[in-house]
């Protein structure tokens, strides 16, 4: 056990990201001190299937946290956290990589949250209509570990299904191999599992799916009832291999994990705002929303009591903040899909090349060319009063929950000017927005008290992007002091797992807000968007007065 923090100690947050690995040394106050990022590989084999190697995301976690503790006294740093995407690791009894493919590759054992392979899979299991679905909005996700462990035993029976011993979500397979410990975070046993903090696993439901071989030998491959909440001590910290490999000290406290978005959230929905005359000031953090924006978006609410909202994913009991409930919705593409859109246009290498002799990256061109655009304006909204987007291109994951739903963009020329790629990027970026805001309608109609939200992760440095969401939501927008908000997330699990703090809550609520707030600008008079009616498709509606 350590002894009492001093003044000079740190934690170190460890991020696994859908295309990097990214860490940080983190001050007890919540500044960070350095970053490091590693890239990690994806494989793409066949539409919709998405692997990487765990092999390769450990390596990456390990020069990372090398690079941002170069020269710092390993006595310094206290606990160590890891947050990761909701990806599926599969090892066999020996603990290495099975092959989640057909071609039979082993080092490609991690099938990737966005992977959509398992859609029939999950149609199947949400007919079912068994009782767990009323913890993820009534219907299962093929993001979800149920149907891709179900995908994997119908087409990957032999060289996957019989090899496999242990599915972690990634998460928790970074927990393990930090302290060779099986202990698995509650986050993402109740988010991505179907597991219950108070029943425990529903062996009927992995039954009625044709999954009953995994309650044998008392749930063995998907974790026995080794659980904590998020924070807590996992094993007896780090192992000897893993300090060794990281470049720390062995019995380094480690904290038990979190899902990316739930790290973002955590190192935002806390913050102190006082004096910053905002609706959520003295309020709890419950008025609070958190927008985690990177490859996809999620929305995490927080409620004192269980709330039910169709289409979206919980309620979930202390999987982000421990004894609250948490309602997860979420856009499956969204930084993923604005970079399509860009990429993807005729237009881009014009705009790269623009871009490049202005040392400046090409969302910020574009940001600067629309406000040249919208001069002869009322208002940069108003330009895309003729092009309209509907931004699910990769599914639905709220709170339509159809993952089969495809993207449409309507009001196209022949034009293929650098003019239309801007405005195409910012009509992309309003129909992001848009999700937003039915993510946060289908939220209060279900009880949710929102009144502010809380931005984090790389879409959040773009102040346009941040603008839209203020715009098309009438919300003020919180921005926190420290950018990296996910790192410091998964920093916090390290503080709490070293007990320098006496909770999350109390860990998380160290940091201040950004001075810079995207309130609501001056009234638009009418924004015209798309909307999908149940049972009657696509039309086009109208937002007055906002």
């Amino acid at each position: 056990m350590p002894g009492p923090p001093s003044v000079d100690c740190c934690y170190v947050g460890v991020d696994v990201g859908s295309c990097s690995v990214r860490a940080a040394l983190v001050t007890r106050d919540g500044c960070v001190k350095a970053t490091a990022e590693e890239p990690i590989a994806v494989w793409t084999p066949q539409p919709d299937h998405y692997e990487q190697s765990s092999a390769d995301i450990w390596r990456k976690c390990c020069s990372s946290v090398k690079k941002v503790t170069e020269g710092v006294e390993k006595d310094r740093v206290r606990g160590i956290g890891f947050d990761a995407t909701c990806s599926l690791v599969v090892l066999d009894q020996n603990f290495q990589p099975v092959a989640v493919n057909k071609d039979g590759v082993k080092e490609r054992n991690v099938v990737m949250w966005m992977d959509h392979r398992a859609l029939d899979q999950a149609s199947r299991v949400t007919a079912t209509g068994h009782s767990v679905l009323t913890s993820v909005g009534g219907v299962m996700s093929p993001e979800m570990q149920p149907p891709k462990l179900l995908w994997l035993k119908e087409n990957l029976r032999e060289s996957c299904w019989k090899e496999a011993a242990h599915f972690f979500d990634l998460p928790d397979f970074l927990s393990w191999k930090a302290t060779g410990s099986l202990t698995r975070s509650l986050c993402t046993l109740i988010c991505k599992w179907t597991y219950s903090p108070s029943e425990g696993w529903n062996d009927n439901f992995w039954t009625s799916i044709d999954l009953e071989d995994l309650v044998d030998n008392n749930h063995s491959k998907i974790g026995k009832k080794q659980t904590c909440c998020p924070g807590s001590p996992v094993g007896g910290g780090l192992t000897r291999e893993a300090a060794a490999d990281l470049g720390l000290n062995p019995g380094t406290a480690v904290g038990a994990s979190l899902i990316d978005a739930h790290a973002g959230g955590l190192g935002v929905i806390g913050a102190d705002v006082s004096g910053h005359h905002l609706p959520c000031e003295n309020q709890p953090v419950t008025s609070r929303v958190a927008l985690i924006c990177g490859t996809s978006s999620c929305h995490m609410a927080v409620s004192q009591k269980p709330l039910f909202v169709p289409g979206v994913w919980g309620p979930y009991l202390s999987a982000m903040v421990p004894g609250l409930w948490l309602n997860e919705g979420g856009q499956s593409a969204t930084g993923g899909l604005i970079d399509h859109v860009v990429k993807g246009h005729a237009a881009f290498p014009l705009l790269k090349e623009q871009a490049e002799k202005r040392f400046v990256h090409v969302h910020s061109f574009l940001n600067r060319y629309l406000e040249e655009l919208s001069k002869d304006k009322k208002h940069l909204d108003l330009l895309t009063n003729d092009l309209h987007v509907w931004p699910d291109f990769h599914g639905n994951r709220s709170p339509l929950a159809d993952q089969s739903l495809k993207g449409m963009v309507v009001g196209l020329s022949l034009s293929q000017t650098l003019d239309d790629l801007a405005l195409l990027y910012l009509a992309t970026l309003q129909a992001v927005a848009l999700g937003t805001r039915h993510v946060l309608d289908a939220m209060r109609e279900a009880g949710h008290d929102i009144t502010t939200l809380f931005l984090c992760g790389g879409l959040s440095k773009n102040p346009l992007f941040v603008q839209m969401h203020a715009n098309v939501t009438g919300l003020p927008v919180v921005l926190p002091a420290e950018r990296e908000a996910v790192l410091v997330g998964a920093a916090v699990l390290g503080a709490c797992a070293s007990c320098d703090y006496s909770s999350i809550q109390v860990a998380s609520s160290r940091r201040p807000i950004n001075s810079r707030l995207f309130l609501k600008p001056e009234k638009v008079d009418v924004l015209v968007f798309l909307a999908k009616i149940p049972g009657q498709g696509f039309s086009l509606h109208k937002i007055g007065a906002f």
